[in-house]
């Protein structure tokens, strides 16, 4: 049996943002939550259902994963990736009896910046320096969110814990529900003075320059996943990921196709006719190539190990250079009589030389 479709699952298009898929989520759960429908296991199986699906597709990395190769690829163990739906669950509904999950500062999200590379950088990796602008930790109170020689105060909504516990009584007995603090929002502390440089949430929008290595082999679209490099959580929190998004900018010398390159060369009739040598360009330094007598528009000559480095391997793809045969338009007179005197010496027919091509577009 197919593998079921998380966005359908969830009622949303692919291209749904994280919000849109949150909102889903949040009315999906509500409408099948088993106090909702006691004694009703269809409700129950389709409350999980929902909850897995959205525990997936609300990661990046594991949504990316899914789309592309339709299923939860290295998440884990279990048709929906190994995770906790629990801690899903909790974002909305709080906790249902067990130990606090939301005290204390909250890690950072992440961040997207796309950067663009040369082809050749691509193909052989790069050291390259990005500048980004982040909420980054602030550095007069060093993230904490109090003013200097100040420190945050216990909270006395919560005495610290960061949740609220409420116990209701339901047909399973009594249920102990626990949501975050509203006086704290989860941190189990208040500033009550708070640093004038960040105003308590302990980070800044910094500029900063990173050295990132650019492996070789990336094609146009690779995604580089930096790990705690994004930004800063608020008052103290762990920073977040920063996905660094890689544009391969066009090169006029080549097309790329995987690890391979093609490259169109150009070359005058004469030479398709008796054969040359011509210089052909390389990712690195010009080669020589020959050109065999009565090459034909379009022969391909193959250059092995003169194309991208396999990424995460050993060796290049080869360069594929496609002769082009460039005929003349633009004939002068000898150049027009050497020509006519070929063709009547190879017994070929021309058109007259009085009122022929050449003459005419003499006369425009």
């Amino acid at each position: 049996m197919p593998s079921p479709d998380l966005y359908e699952i969830l009622g949303v298009d692919r291209n749904a943002t994280q919000e849109e898929l949150k909102k889903a989520y949040r009315n999906l759960a509500r409408q099948h939550h088993p106090d909702a429908n006691p004694d009703d296991p269809a409700s129950e199986a389709r409350f999980k259902d929902v909850s897995q699906a959205y525990e997936i597709l609300s990661d990046p990395e594991r949504r990316a994963n899914y789309d592309r190769f339709g299923a939860d690829v290295g998440a884990g163990a279990g048709p929906f990736g190994a995770g906790s739906v629990q801690d899903i669950f909790d974002m909305f509904f709080g906790g249902m009896g067990h130990a606090p999950s939301r005290r204390g500062p909250q890690p950072g999200p992440d961040a997207e910046v796309a950067v663009e590379i040369t082809l050749d950088e691509a193909a052989f990796g790069a050291s390259k320096e990005i500048t980004v602008t982040l909420p980054l930790r602030c550095s007069t109170c060093q993230g904490s969110g109090s003013a200097p020689g100040t420190s945050p105060v216990t909270c006395e909504e919560c005495n610290g814990a960061g949740e609220v516990r409420r116990v209701r009584n339901s047909i399973l007995g009594q249920m102990v529900t626990a949501t975050v603090c509203p006086r704290c929002g989860g941190f189990g502390t208040r500033i009550e003075s708070p640093c004038p440089e960040c105003r308590g949430d302990g980070r800044t929008q910094t500029s900063t320059t990173l050295t990132i290595q650019i492996p070789a082999g990336v094609e146009d679209g690779s995604t580089m996943r930096l790990a705690d490099r994004g930004p800063a959580g608020p008052r103290g929190g762990t920073n977040g990921r920063l996905f660094v998004h890689l544009r391969v900018a066009p090169d006029e010398r080549f097309q790329r196709s995987g690890d391979d390159l093609h490259h169109e060369a150009h070359i005058a009739f004469t030479q398709a006719a008796l054969g040359a040598s011509i210089d052909v360009p390389t990712l690195r330094e010009p080669i020589t190539i020959d050109v065999a007598p009565g090459s034909a528009n379009g022969t391909v000559h193959r250059v092995r190990h003169e194309g991208v480095t396999h990424l995460h391997g050993r060796g290049r793809g080869d360069l594929y250079v496609h002769l082009v045969v460039d005929v003349p338009t633009d004939l002068d007179e000898t150049s027009a009589a050497l020509l006519r005197e070929l063709a009547e010496h190879r017994g070929e027919a021309v058109v007259a030389e009085s009122g022929g091509f050449f003459r005419r577009r003499a006369k425009r």
